[in-house]
């Protein structure tokens, strides 16, 4: 039998998205407590991911998300990553700013253990990921489309997307300098 190489090549960008998720999944957590959730999409789940990207850049006025959106088209797939909002319960931390988790949570703001967690996560999937040659981006854009979807649990207010693609040059540089965040 005869396998074109685009076959293999999305093969690989989806054994390595299911990889990275599992590097998400057993990426060091403060205290062992997993609060971290990762999801996989293509196909119509990618392009409505897409959509409310372009959505987003046309209400904000933020061209990034535009841009970003060309980007999510253009992979294979792209895996989520978000982690749950729970205040860790420690009274004297003060990591994220408040005197204490009641008032953290009062004032809607994130626990300083959960973000450390999603970022610890995130990094141990992007390096799956070079570490296959699957080229990737960190986008804050397709996040923030992503909880628009509801695809996450309610209790999930912060997320990233990480779009994977396998191409001769990567998609994710030489952007359109026009549209940067600044």
């Amino acid at each position: 039998m005869i396998y074109k190489s685009e076959d293999s090549e999305r093969r690989a960008a989806f054994a390595t998205a299911d990889k990275m998720a599992a590097a998400a999944k057993t990426a060091p957590k403060g205290s062992g407590k997993d609060k971290v959730i990762s999801l996989i999409l293509d196909g119509n789940d990618k392009t409505v991911l897409s959509a409310h990207m372009r959505d987003i850049a046309e209400e904000t006025g933020a061209a990034f998300f535009e841009r970003d959106a060309g980007n999510v088209d253009a992979s294979q797939c792209v895996v989520l990553i978000g982690v749950r909002s729970e205040p860790f319960g420690m009274d004297h931390c003060g990591m994220c700013g408040f005197k204490n988790c009641g008032e953290m949570a009062k004032a809607g703001a994130n626990c300083a253990f959960n973000i450390t967690d999603l970022g610890i996560a995130i990094g141990s999937a992007v390096s799956v990921a070079a570490d296959n040659r699957i080229d990737n981006r960190v986008l804050y854009s397709a996040g923030q489309a992503a909880l628009r979807m509801n695809c996450f649990p309610s209790d999930v207010r912060v997320c990233f997307g990480i779009p994977l693609s396998t191409t001769s040059k990567s998609i994710f540089f030489d952007r359109d300098p026009n549209h940067v965040m600044l």
